[in-house]
């Protein structure tokens, strides 16, 4: 598949679209996401932080070829868009949204968590603020034959508005005042057992079994000052915020990358292996060892870094992991192996999400027996829960995550989601601690 990549070669004739953007000194960012339209989006990593709204073009998708439908739609738009080659590289237009975890995921699902997300969804914003390193950037976008003209109108007005924003007071957690698991504790405990029982009999070799947990709250929930506090408890994660149209408000702190692609070069990590922070340092190093040498925790993380690198072999000329380590997050501890790869092709993001989706780590392996165990196991909907969360441009270069650590608000509820590898000596009342948590991130940010 032959693209372009940033080489300014792409033919703009038949443009219907324009792109420009322009470099601001104020950047209130919480302010300016509390203050943009739906459908929205935000995005933080080590580098870029993302705020975005409106939508100037819609990719909508459902059903298993949902990948491939959203890499030809998005081809389609950045064709027909004019921008210029002087945006800096996190200014310049690019495609945000996610799936949904199960490819059979249809919009609205059988339940009402997941209305208004799609089985694929992805927008080209109407505005968007990026804070690079090249310093804080407008961008707008818009379609038709008066497009310069609305594109300038809403540089300047917002232009104005961001100098006029005030930055944002936050109001704080609306706490928790009942929360109903899904399954129950009891129930956990069969289906691991069950799950356990399969991988025994050599049906499985590793399954992860997920729980949604919905809170009643005493208030709705300030997600631009939940977004911030993630932001600044959780600055070496992925933060991430997709708000459509009519939908809840989906949001976490994730600390596990799908994939990235720049160019050639790919890079991702296996994150699986878990267990909790000490209270002390030395209680945290005792920890951190234990699960160095946990057997059944280096196993199935074992089992993720194979996955991966079988993906990865089948497209790439090298691929290389580095040395396992522990990674410390505020609440929980994991087991990690960073994994680059150099194409022997051009490719696109999505390819490799789709070959990459769902790794090992939320999903199981085999691949197939492992989804067919969730479907007939749980008895909640994921939606976009475990599933890739991200962005890619018109080099069909992008990063993306996988949406775990995360909760849906919508009104005065929301639904927070955390799963457990299980193996074949996975005790049930372990696996249950470790939910437990994997829902601190959010839980402290609603509580």
């Amino acid at each position: 598949m032959e693209r372009a990549r940033g080489d300014g070669r792409r033919d703009r004739s038949g443009a219907t679209g324009l792109v420009r953007g322009r470099e601001v000194a104020d950047a209130p960012v919480r302010s300016f996401l509390s203050a943009v339209e739906t459908p929205r989006f935000a995005w933080s990593d080590a580098t870029t932080t993302i705020v975005a709204g409106g939508s100037a073009a819609t990719i909508r998708a459902d059903g298993p070829d949902r990948f491939e439908r959203v890499r030809e739609a998005g081809t389609a738009i950045f064709d027909g868009f004019d921008t210029p080659e002087s945006l800096p590289v996190g200014a310049s237009p690019r495609l945000y949204g996610g799936f949904a975890f199960h490819e059979a995921h249809t919009d609205p699902p059988a339940g009402e968590t997941w209305n208004g997300f799609p089985g694929a969804s992805f927008v080209l914003p109407a505005v968007q603020l990026s804070l690079t390193a090249d310093g804080a950037w407008l961008t707008a976008a818009a379609t038709g034959t008066d497009a310069e003209r609305r594109v300038g109108a809403r540089l300047d007005r917002w232009e104005r508005r961001l100098e006029a924003l005030p930055e944002l007071v936050l109001s704080g957690a609306p706490g928790i005042s009942r929360e109903h698991p899904t399954p129950s504790r009891e129930g956990w405990r069969r289906q691991v057992v069950d799950a356990v029982r399969k991988i025994r009999a050599g049906d499985l070799r590793k399954v992860v079994l997920a729980q949604e947990l919905r809170a009643d709250l005493a208030g709705p929930v300030d997600v631009a000052g939940a977004l911030t506090e993630l932001s600044d408890v959780y600055p070496g994660c992925y933060r991430f915020l997709v708000e459509p149209d009519g939908g809840g408000t989906f949001f976490g702190a994730t600390p596990e990358r799908l994939v990235s692609l720049s160019d050639r070069t790919v890079k991702t990590e296996a994150l699986a292996g878990s267990t909790g922070r000490g209270e002390t340092t030395d209680e945290d190093e005792w920890l951190a060892a234990e699960l160095r040498g946990s057997e059944k925790d280096v196993h199935e993380h074992e089992l993720v870094v194979d996955a991966i690198r079988g993906q990865l072999d089948r497209v790439a000329d090298k691929v290389v992991t580095g040395d396992r380590s522990v990674r410390k997050l505020a609440t929980v501890q994991h087991l990690q192996t960073p994994v680059r790869a150099e194409l022997a092709g051009e490719e696109h993001v999505l390819s490799l999400v789709e070959a990459l989706h769902p790794t090992p780590a939320v999903g199981g392996l085999p691949p197939d027996a492992a989804l067919r165990t969730i479907r007939e196991t749980e008895t909640f909907d994921r939606g976009w829960y475990a599933a890739p969360v991200g962005w890619f441009d018109a080099d069909g270069d992008g990063t993306f995550a996988v949406a775990i650590r995360s909760a849906l608000a919508r009104d005065r509820t929301a639904t927070l989601f955390a799963g457990a590898g299980i193996v074949a000596d996975s005790d049930p009342d372990v696996e249950w601690d470790e939910l437990k948590l994997k829902y601190g991130p959010m839980r402290d940010v609603l509580e």
